[in-house]
């Protein structure tokens, strides 16, 4: 894994609540890096229309959405396209990992949305036990051996590509349509999986018809429920706990947007954007103080 890369913020999703939180903490002269997509929110750049964004009456998703890039660009501020796989909380500082790299940040503030997708029977209980998010992290320790990939979108099919030169075998299981031809050592299954098995780790898939006994599992979505991102994170009904600063159970966690509960609003979550920035340089300032008094 590469040295890791350090700034004051992490801010985790590139939506209305995560692009205003960028922009506070870049008028605030805050280093930050802020992960997303090109296109900023799929939920918002497919809205038809929008008539409760303040200042623009019947804006379209689309138009909003480049109205926030110009706006982002005019600024300098730049979208890092890396899938954050997890956020583990050190104590005096958080490391966040993404694939081969990781980030050394004091703060971070989650913006994820909450298009999570329902978490498979079992999945919760044997991440980390045989069960990952990350092909690229995880890949090298089934060398040789026989492994399954869950994908939920085109991306999934750049890491079964990378797995089948590490595994002796790779079976993919696409929750999503389409055509298939990957290569003599993957196979691909059509089957509804009922829940994913193992007593202290992972050891089989159970589908509908059949069972599939592999060495390791990668379930690969578009974005990992917080609390699964986040251990030790608190959360109630597939939302963020937090309180009226925006401030989570983990100290220097923030969040803001859908992620922490309805109503859902695209301007909505852009104000929560702006609360947790403006919170989390106040947690910056106490605790530069804090470390100089030491």
């Amino acid at each position: 894994m590469e040295q890791m890369k350090q700034y004051d913020v992490a801010i985790i999703g590139s939506g209305p609540a995560g692009i205003s939180a960028a922009l506070n903490l870049k008028i605030r002269n805050k280093s930050f890096v802020i992960f997303g997509q090109e296109n900023l929110s799929n939920k918002l750049e497919l809205a038809p229309k929008i008539d409760n964004y303040l200042g623009f009456p019947g804006i379209s998703g689309k138009e909003l959405t480049n109205n926030f890039k110009k706006h982002i660009d005019d600024i300098g501020i730049k979208i890092t396209y890396e899938k954050v796989t997890n956020v583990y909380s050190m104590g005096s500082f958080f490391a966040v990992v993404c694939n081969d790299k990781s980030y050394k940040v004091d703060a971070v503030i989650l913006a994820t949305g909450v298009n999570y997708g329902k978490l498979l029977q079992g999945e919760e209980k044997l991440v980390g036990r045989g069960v990952s998010y990350c092909a690229t992290c995880d890949g090298p320790l089934y060398k040789g051996k026989e492994v399954a990939v869950v994908g939920y979108n085109q991306a999934s099919l750049e890491e079964v590509d990378y797995l089948k030169g590490v595994a002796s075998k790779v079976y993919f299981v696409p929750m999503f349509k389409g055509q298939f031809s990957l290569g003599d050592n993957v196979e691909v299954i059509h089957s509804k999986i009922k829940s994913i098995e193992g007593e202290n780790s992972f050891e089989k898939i159970i589908f509908e018809d059949k069972e599939l006994t592999v060495s390791g599992l990668f379930i690969l979505r578009d974005s990992v429920a917080p609390d699964v991102l986040m251990p030790g994170l608190k959360s109630a009904d597939g939302h963020i706990e937090v309180n009226r600063n925006l401030e989570t159970n983990i100290k220097g966690a923030f969040a803001a947007g859908d992620c922490i509960g309805k109503p859902y609003g695209y301007i909505k979550s852009a104000g929560e954007g702006q609360i947790a920035s403006l919170n989390a340089v106040s947690y910056l300032y106490e605790k530069a103080i804090s470390n100089k008094n030491k």
